[in-house]
């Protein structure tokens, strides 16, 4: 990705830092990703040119990033998009950034920030507030919090093109998901906007966002985690409505992530435009002719647990044998490459992964326990279980490591506290800890092992003091907080995967359920065995009757649920 420039590019680590160190000079940091068109401009044209190059190499230690690869480096130096270029001391202190810059914006900035080195070095640095070291404002769990989140689905809701906001549109999966349950209406109105402008109609799968309010100037990249989100909240929005208009966008998903980003063992990371925007918007016909957009086949865990997820909620929906078949492929590739099953470890990528078709050294430590990818780890496999009957031993391993590792007073750090740069800063996100906190208390609800939610209460009262100011972009924390408070619907089925129980089962419209196959097994990971060949539906403290058919198992989830 770099050879077009003329940039002497380290990579992260502790020796780049220690070199700043020792020659005295700040640091360029390069957030790049492979899917990112501005960032392959900016190697084209302002990294290459001679004099811009001659000072970066003179001047600073220039540091390049791949914002898929290092998660907690994005997330800690990211200013508002990518590319992202940003200036940090020796320390690792953050002194100035910027996005996109063209030739001459660069020079600007590499001029004024060298002028800022010599005249107040390091003493010029500073610690984003994140990292401060602050707790989150920790409060009481209450009905408050999913009203307010539901209230902003409403108040922050674009009645004119759907969506939320006014500026750039995202398909937000998990606030979709989380108004697929509390305000139907606008979460489909949104699916059919990302539908009609999002989804790439000839080979599937969906682009990041837009970066207009009506959905045009489509930003033509398809990273797996977003297409993974996006086709799980279409298939939940099929579970609902029974309608093909999601169903069709969530199949074709599918086929591109399994066809397009499939490397033979697991998704790969993305696909982008390359320098050719052209491709994607040219219909069928044409784009044989066109240069095709850049790929990066690197597998990575979270993505690829995502991705399993999704495909296992499609199959669970719908049937599709595709779906399922791959979900399988994709969960025995984490196990053999990525997830160690005794230990909860987590890789986030195979160092000697293709990333545009360069091979990396086999030296390049791959980041682990990284709270993006257990999160999503323990709740594919979760899934798994619902839906495959195995998976549970897999999620309560790497669950336990990630709360023995990172669950860190009363909330989740995004990783191991270490590393170059402000790696070693505890950093807890909201949205990771709502999603962990989430799998967790599918994880309760599949085992019967009350500690995981009680776990997962702990995190969700630790961000409970800041209700307030929470907007729509983490409306899953309200899911989170109801879940909670109202308890988890359980299906117990006394049945194998596959049985016309289970499917029904599946098919109850809650997308927010735990479904238990084999809960007749002496052995069975429920709060309770049922007989062979029945049914049982918990909801709180209400149990229902055993159910034999799909049709009495309707009835009970009817009389039991509120």
């Amino acid at each position: 990705m770099t050879d077009a420039t003329r940039v002497e590019w380290r990579e992260w680590g502790r020796e780049a830092f220690s070199e700043a160190d020792e020659r005295d000079l700040p640091v360029l940091l390069s957030l790049s990703a492979t899917w990112c068109e501005g960032c392959h401009e900016m190697d084209a044209t302002t990294y290459a040119e001679p004099r811009v190059a001659a000072n970066v190499n003179e001047w600073f230690v220039p540091v390049r990033v791949d914002v898929d690869r290092r998660p907690r480096v994005r997330e800690r130096y990211n200013m508002g998009g990518f590319p992202t270029t940003a200036f940090l001391t020796p320390d690792g202190e953050l002194l100035t950034g910027a996005g996109y810059l063209g030739v001459d914006g660069m020079r600007q900035v590499l001029e004024s920030v060298h002028r800022m080195w010599d005249e107040e070095g390091r003493e010029a640095g500073r610690i984003p507030r994140a990292l401060n070291g602050d707790r989150p404002p920790a409060g009481e769990l209450s009905e408050a919090v999913e009203s307010h989140l539901a209230g902003q689905l409403e108040s922050k809701y674009d009645e004119r093109y759907a969506g939320w906001g006014t500026d750039a549109k995202f398909p937000l999966p998990r606030t979709v998901e989380f108004a697929l349950k509390r305000d139907r209406d606008r979460a489909l109105r949104t699916l059919d906007a990302v539908r009609d402008h999002l989804a790439d109609e000839v080979a599937g799968g969906f682009f990041r966002f837009a970066g207009a309010r009506d959905w045009s100037d489509v930003a033509y990249e398809k990273p797996a985690d977003t297409n993974a989100a996006v086709t799980r909240a279409f298939a939940d929005a099929y579970l609902y409505t029974g309608e093909e208009a999601y169903r069709e966008p969530a199949a074709a998903a599918v086929d591109f992530l399994t066809d397009d980003l499939w490397t033979g063992y697991g998704v790969g990371g993305s696909l982008g435009p390359g320098l050719g925007r052209a491709y994607y918007a040219a219909p069928a016909d044409e784009r044989a002719e066109l240069d095709s957009p850049r790929r990066d086949l690197t597998v990575l865990a979270g993505a690829n647990a995502l991705a399993a997820d999704a495909l296992l909620t499609v199959a669970a929906y719908t049937d599709d044998d595709r779906a399922r078949e791959y979900a399988e492929r994709i969960l025995d590739g984490l196990e053999r490459d990525l997830i160690d099953p005794d230990s909860g470890v987590v890789t986030r990528y195979r160092p000697t992964d293709v990333e545009d078709g360069t091979r990396h050294r086999a030296g390049d430590d791959a980041p682990r326990d990284l709270l993006e990818d257990v999160s999503r780890v323990v709740g594919a496999y979760v899934r798994a279980a619902g839906v495959l009957g195995e998976g549970a031993d897999v999620a309560r391993a790497v669950a336990d490591r990630a709360i023995a590792e990172l669950h860190v007073d009363g909330s989740f750090v995004d990783g191991p506290r270490s590393g170059a740069g402000l790696l070693d800063r505890s950093f807890r996100p909201l949205d990771g800890n709502v999603e962990l906190a989430s799998a967790l208390v599918d994880l309760a609800a599949l085992t019967g092992e009350d500690r995981y939610r009680e776990v997962a209460r702990e995190t969700a009262e630790s961000f409970a003091g800041a209700t307030d100011r929470l907007g729509v972009q983490v409306a899953g924390y309200g899911s989170l907080v109801g879940r909670l408070l109202r308890g988890t619907t359980v299906i117990a089925v006394g049945d194998g995967p596959g049985s016309d129980l289970h499917r029904a089962a599946w098919r109850v419209a809650d997308h927010e359920k735990v479904v238990v196959p084999n809960a007749h097994r002496e052995d069975a990971p429920a709060p309770r065995t049922v007989p062979e060949g029945s049914a049982v539906v918990t909801a709180g403290d209400a149990v229902s009757d055993p159910a034999t058919t799909p049709d009495e198992l309707m009835t009970r989830v009817a009389e039991t649920v509120e």
